[in-house]
């Protein structure tokens, strides 16, 4: 008790520098917690809008993105004739743009898509989908940026649509996004006869790797993924992960050298302080110890503090109109579990060489040291 009492009184004698140190590691925490509870929720956002009643998904083979992938209609209307399959979906993505909207996430789909058929119709209706030519249907988040009701024109890319509903689903994507009807989303896009994706939904999922074998080998240039193995494989998800975890790392690597320089600072400064303790009768092991403490009391400070910050960030983002709904963050105790490790680990390290110099101080040196 008196050793942690000790700990906390070296702290409040060198509050800036701890206050430095405790701000290192809550910005780093911050930046991690929010950039992976974007970019988990922006994933987690896209395996839903796939998985919507599916088991597998069929796309092109080796595209580098879904947006690039081009399965054709005649090869949907196979896949959908095979014994075992209950229902297949097409959808075609695409961006399109709006004044002051450059980046709108377009969903072409057929009218018995089971997505439109769970959404909650604001105005308008399911039933209206597909009805008539120069149509378009809108999420609630993309109906309240494009400040857009049931009957108006909107600007679409180089031509202009009428607003014939507008619904609200639970994904960011989907409700500030735009849906279109298959068929006018092939001709918009020109992509005329096909589709990015085949959603699929097997009557026996038992049967699903009999179903993936009877794709790839009728349609060569096709792959049928599971939705867990697409998730784990799909390239543009690994970049992601990837990124948020290298930006967040140097968040941290800078936090761990405002720490190191906290208590290197801390210890040039308590020179004679620690002769003293030595003579005392402190070892070189409580001296170390002493140093590690004050680390580790930073970065959990720093660890409230950064979790607080990037709480409020990520509970402000997806009201910001800016974004269009399209922040849902997602974070997991994995994501949390990760970021504490990091933060105890990234202020331990920052203090083993200050640690180090401190137990090696000679008491009877260190006493002449002014």
């Amino acid at each position: 008790m008196q050793f942690l009492s000790l700990i906390l009184v070296n702290l409040r004698r060198h509050r800036l520098r701890a206050l430095i140190g405790v701000a290192g590691i809550g910005f780093g925490v911050a930046a991690m917690l929010t950039i992976l509870g974007i970019v988990n929720g922006a994933i987690g956002m896209f395996e839903r809008i796939l998985a919507t009643d599916s088991h597998y998904l069929v796309l092109e083979k080796n595209v580098s993105d879904l947006f690039f992938s081009a399965v054709r209609d005649q090869d949907s209307a196979a896949i959908r004739a095979l014994p075992n399959v209950a229902t297949a979906q097409p959808l075609l993505f695409g961006i399109v743009s709006s004044p002051g909207f450059p980046v709108i996430t377009c969903f072409g789909v057929a009218a018995d898509d089971s997505r439109l058929e769970r959404a909650e119709w604001i105005a308008g209706g399911r039933a209206e989908f597909g009805r008539h030519p120069g149509e378009i249907f809108l999420g609630s988040r993309a109906a309240e940026f494009l400040h857009a009701h049931l009957g108006d024109d909107v600007p679409i890319g180089a031509t202009t649509l009428r607003v014939a509903g507008i619904l609200k689903t639970e994904n960011g994507f989907e409700d500030g996004g735009v849906f279109l009807p298959l068929a006018a989303a092939q001709d918009f896009f020109h992509r005329a006869g096909v589709c990015s994706v085949l959603a699929v939904k097997l009557r026996d999922r038992s049967a699903g790797d009999a179903f993936k074998r009877a794709v790839e080998a009728a349609h060569p240039g096709l792959i049928a993924l599971e939705n867990r193995e697409f998730n784990q494989s799909y390239h543009s998800f690994r970049v992601m992960k990837m990124t948020a975890w290298a930006v967040g790392l140097c968040a941290f690597f800078l936090g761990g050298l405002g720490v190191a320089n906290t208590m290197l600072l801390s210890v040039f400064s308590r020179i004679r302080e620690i002769a003293v303790l030595r003579v005392c009768g402190f070892s070189e092991l409580q001296v170390a110890a002493l140093i590690f403490g004050e680390a580790v009391s930073v970065a959990l400070a720093g660890l409230a503090l950064g979790f607080a910050l990037g709480a409020a960030v990520l509970a402000t983002l997806p009201h910001i109109p800016l974004f269009q709904g399209y922040v849902q963050a997602n974070v997991g105790l994995a994501v949390v579990a990760g970021i504490i490790v990091t933060a105890i680990v990234t202020a331990v390290c920052g203090a083993i060489y200050p640690a180090r110099f401190a137990s090696r101080i000679q008491p009877a040196e260190a006493l002449r040291y002014e």
